[in-house]
């Protein structure tokens, strides 16, 4: 019952946050709107809705019980170290790891034709955070479960890194004007909107930058911090010969069986 009311209450916080955002977004919009949005927010809708059912349904269970077993077998990263400096470590271990994961996303062929889906929205904002393909949720389940299992998170370090992953991807997608220096101060720490901006941009040299999904630090330690491009500047999307094709819902279900996972078609440089 316990249970059941705290995930119940995650889930309101959630709503809660996204309601926010999308109001927020929208009095303070960082970036101009290219495409009519109630479109938009429904094919959104509907492929997160998609990627959640599938995350429920695999990673979820899966990652929770690992966490279970590390917290009984006192096994990895966490209980190696111990206390409170263990799980610090281990939520550092899964923030970078998914970093390196991002990356694999856009540099693997095979992967990036499943990411690209979530790329090809030609607006960014807080329903981009969900737009995913759900065979990208499951192709990343061996991952997290890897994840899990190195950093020897229990279920509430891991609950606490999830959380924490969650909020960050929503809010970094959005469309929000922070106010006067608060983006490029807080971008020394985690991912902001205008470092997420970028990295949505139609440009490769743009996009292979700003890869970190919470701690911002992953970008700076490996040289791939941006935040010198202004945003009206930047061309949202994917500029390859059946991105306009593959913007919509069905035709994003497809894309990854019928078009070629190699980034190169991408033009700019």
């Amino acid at each position: 019952m316990a249970s059941r009311l705290a995930k119940l209450a995650g889930l309101a916080v959630a709503g809660a946050a996204v309601g926010t955002l999308l109001y927020a977004e929208r009095a303070r919009p960082l970036r101009q709107r290219t495409r009519e949005e109630l479109p938009r927010l429904v094919r959104n809708g509907v492929l997160g809705a998609t990627c959640q059912a599938v995350i429920m349904a695999t990673e979820a269970p899966i990652t929770d019980a690992i966490a279970q077993e590390n917290k009984r077998k006192k096994r990895g990263l966490q209980h190696l170290i111990g206390g409170f400096p263990g799980r610090v470590a281990a939520f550092l271990l899964m923030d970078y790891t998914y970093y390196l994961w991002h990356v694999a996303t856009h540099k693997v062929p095979f992967l990036w034709r499943f990411h690209r889906v979530h790329h090809l929205d030609p607006d960014l904002d807080t329903s981009t955070a969900i737009r995913f393909h759900a065979l990208d949720m499951a192709i990343s389940t061996p991952m997290r479960m890897l994840q899990v299992r190195l950093s020897g998170a229990d279920p509430e370090t891991h609950n606490a890194w999830r959380g924490f992953f969650l909020g960050s991807v929503l809010f970094h997608h959005s469309n929000l004007r922070l106010p006067d220096g608060m983006d490029e101060k807080l971008s020394h720490l985690v991912t902001t909107p205008k470092m997420h901006g970028i990295h949505h941009s139609q440009r490769l040299d743009e996009m292979d930058a700003n890869w970190s999904s919470g701690i911002s630090i992953w970008d700076r330690l490996h040289g791939t911090f941006r935040l010198d491009v202004p945003q009206d500047s930047i061309e949202i999307g994917v500029d390859d010969p059946a991105a306009e094709r593959d913007i919509a819902l069905l035709p994003a279900l497809e894309a990854p069986f019928r078009t070629a996972g190699n980034r190169e078609e991408i033009g700019g440089t």
